[in-house]
């Protein structure tokens, strides 16, 4: 490599001149860059030699654009067999956070700066784009860390700068996300026993024994409408989760190794399953939960927010003032999604007896949930276990101390 002046005249008759660093590639092809002044070049010649050293250095002119990139991440995503959902929700974030904002950028273009200011576009917003959420910037700064690993691999960039924020940030202490991550409230985002004793009086008689079962084992939407009868065992009184049916009505098995599970049932989910089996359309697939539709197997997750779960809270009277589906003023059911019951679930599990709760330890409680890991489950719900009470003992502290 060399650092050298170059001084030439331009098509106009002006003279001009710049610091040139030259040097042979790792594909042993000749690059060189322009600079106006010496302290760059010679920056970006240390810079290439302890690239070069590692063997990771791309030119620029060899780099592609993240739109480029982004496609490619998504072909291989899909060659990978992952989840249709999961290269969806990728392709989703590519579309609508990543390409519109920083598309036309090369990767070797991308810097710290230039994704914090990306950040900051998506937080605030744009004339035409709208806020996006904390756990959404969240999302895809993880979906571009992932677009940018993976052209790593294939040798199209020589640095992640998504990882290199995460290190940093992670050296400064910065818990900026962490703080904003609310913790999951009772009565904001778990139903209440109340509620739950009033939605279990309200159920409709199609609904009851799909959201009885929801209640009272904590079973994904997805885990609910995939439970055939085969994994249903009433005489031990438990079910065997091996199985799920994803948003495109496919079956397959749960998403992890953890996700695979028995869980305990009831006497009231129990006695509602043995009547409901006798009632239960027949499916090729064995379901326990079909759809109503005839033919279509099935039931939608859709379908079983706004015609199940939806309506049972409203005739339940837990409602809330929200904007109905035409975008006006309305009285709207309190809890908005299938989710909420696995919340309620899992308080259920850890809640003290004497609050009518099961009190399990949290190894059951993940075991219970399908959760991967124990901290997954204290990362979520960590904050409702009942804590020691210290009270008796802080008095006696104080009387020994003061006399």
């Amino acid at each position: 490599m060399s650092v050298r002046k170059r001084k030439w005249i331009s098509p106009g008759g002006l003279e001009k001149e710049a610091w040139v660093v030259d040097y042979v590639d790792l594909r042993g092809k000749r690059r060189n860059k322009q600079f106006i002044r010496k302290k760059a070049a010679d920056e970006f010649d240390t810079t290439v030699k302890g690239e070069m050293r590692a063997g990771t250095h791309t030119a620029e002119t060899a780099s592609i654009t993240v739109n480029e990139a982004g496609d490619r991440w998504i072909a291989n995503c899909e060659n990978a067999s992952l989840e249709r959902t999961t290269v969806d929700a990728y392709r989703s974030h590519l579309e609508l956070h990543i390409k519109p904002f920083l598309g036309v950028r090369k990767l070797t273009q991308l810097t710290v700066p230039m994704i914090t200011d990306w950040e900051r576009k998506l937080r605030d917003g744009t004339a035409d784009q709208k806020p996006r959420s904390t756990a959404m910037i969240k999302r895809v700064r993880n979906d571009l860390g992932a677009l940018l690993s993976n052209a790593m691999d294939e040798g199209l960039v020589a640095r992640n700068v998504v990882a290199e924020m995460r290190s940093k940030r992670r050296r400064n202490g910065a818990q900026s996300e962490r703080r904003a991550k609310r913790k999951l409230q009772v009565g904001v985002d778990i139903p209440t026993p109340e509620e739950i004793k009033a939605m279990v009086g309200a159920m409709e008689e199609y609904w009851r024994p799909i959201l009885l079962t929801a209640i009272f084992t904590g079973l994904r939407a997805s885990e609910l409408r995939g439970l055939r009868w085969a994994n249903v065992d009433l005489s031990r009184r438990e079910l065997h989760v091996r199985e799920r049916a994803d948003e495109y009505k496919q079956m397959g098995r749960p998403k992890s190794e953890a996700g695979e599970r028995t869980v305990p049932l009831p006497p009231l989910v129990v006695a509602e399953l043995r009547r409901w089996k006798l009632k239960c359309p027949k499916t090729d697939l064995g379901l326990a939960f079909p759809s109503p539709v005839e033919g279509v197997g099935i039931v939608g997750l859709t379908y079983m927010v706004k015609r199940g779960l939806w309506p049972t809270q409203i005739a339940a009277g837990i409602t809330k003032v929200g904007k109905n589906s035409n975008g006006k003023v309305a009285t709207v059911a309190k809890y908005s999604g299938l989710h909420s019951l696995r919340h309620f679930f899992a308080s259920w599990c850890i809640n003290r007896k004497v609050d009518g709760g099961l009190e399990l330890p949290v190894k059951m409680v993940q075991e219970r949930l399908g959760h991967s890991t124990v901290a997954m489950t204290l990362d979520i719900y960590g904050h409702l276990f009942p804590r020691a009470d210290d009270t008796e003992e802080l008095a006696a502290a104080e009387r020994a101390l003061l006399g």
